[in-house]
């Protein structure tokens, strides 16, 4: 603590509390959580996990860890301060007025990217929620709060234990059964029905009904003004049957709203999608292209190609290069 200053405190919680602090040196701004440390070992991991997630999860659309240490009983994960604050702020900002689509679609692409790297490494978050979503001066999308986030054995493993916040949670976890990354995929569709209608689509004034609402899918459309592709993603992501609901690398690569969200990602994002999907599938060529032509500037397709070109050295370059100019013609 000797190196940190306490601006105010910001949050408290079951956890402890979460401190604005600023370096005594560079007098740069960061958010310190202190956490009560339990007495009993088995405890005192599981609340070290934290930590240890944190630091591993390095990604532009995650919070980033600074360092941890522990001081009087207490572990202090001192991590990213994001200025603009989180995104239920954000919602009850807007007063009732609606985000425009741009931006629900910026921000949402954004935290899939977060997911997808969470995913990639075998973590679950279980917290997915606004109030856990962050956002940085320019305006960059964070996931944070891995608090109650675990790591699977392996990619087809499963959790068991009930965490995450009632009106996130998804019907398997209310129904008691096992549960993997499909679960942190309804809570982002949860996030995502939010920012379009700036309320939960799933409420109730018991929580009986609220269970019994989750576990049907029955929630309100969404405004009719919002694409078909938006309707129907949101549509899968409430498929009460975990099978049916898509991994955030589908809704990222071929599910039928990925298109519209390749429009809102950062431009230096979209090759390494187009390098994620799977060489053996059959018809890849005409995949990555169908990525580079929904970009805005074919410079960047460009970028993308060139990018393309050097991962995959062992391919025939002529069918890539040949495909390549097709495409380009056809978007020209």
């Amino acid at each position: 603590m000797d190196l940190y200053s306490v601006v105010k405190v910001i949050g408290t919680g079951s956890f402890g509390r979460a401190l604005l602090v600023q370096s005594k040196d560079s007098k740069e701004k960061w958010v310190m959580k202190e956490i009560r440390l339990p007495k009993a070992e088995s405890g005192m991991r599981t609340t070290r996990r934290e930590a240890v997630l944190l630091a591993k999860m390095k990604h532009p659309n995650i919070v980033a860890f600074r360092e941890s240490f522990e001081d009087d009983g207490h572990l202090y994960i001192v991590m990213e301060f994001c200025s603009r604050g989180d995104l239920l702020q954000r919602i009850h900002q807007q007063k009732g007025c609606l985000f425009s689509q741009d931006v629900i679609l910026t921000w949402f692409s954004q935290m899939c990217l977060g997911a997808k790297h969470i995913h990639d490494k075998r973590v679950l978050h279980r917290d997915l929620k606004s109030k856990n979503v962050f956002l940085t001066e320019n305006g960059t999308i964070k996931l944070g709060d891995f608090g109650s986030a675990c790591t699977l054995n392996s990619a087809r493993a499963y959790a068991q234990t009930y965490v995450g916040t009632p009106y996130y949670v998804s019907p398997e976890i209310w129904d008691n059964q096992p549960y993997n990354n499909k679960s942190d995929v309804w809570s982002l569709g949860c996030v995502l029905y939010e920012l379009c209608t700036l309320r939960h689509p799933f409420q109730a004034r018991s929580w009986k009904t609220l269970i019994l609402k989750v576990c049907r899918g029955a929630y309100a459309p969404l405004p009719a003004h919002f694409p078909y592709e938006l309707h129907y993603l949101i549509k899968h992501m409430f498929k009460t049957n975990p099978k049916d609901r898509p991994s955030i690398h589908t809704i990222l690569n071929s599910h039928r709203a990925s298109r519209l969200l390749h429009k809102h990602l950062p431009e230096e994002k979209i090759a390494s999608i187009i390098l994620s999907m799977p060489l053996w599938e059959e018809g890849w060529f005409p995949g990555i292209f169908h990525l580079i032509s929904v970009q805005c500037h074919l410079k960047n397709a460009d970028i993308v190609m060139h990018s393309v070109l050097n991962v995959f050295s062992g391919v025939n370059k002529f069918n890539v290069y040949s495909y390549y100019v097709s495409t380009m013609s056809f978007i020209l």
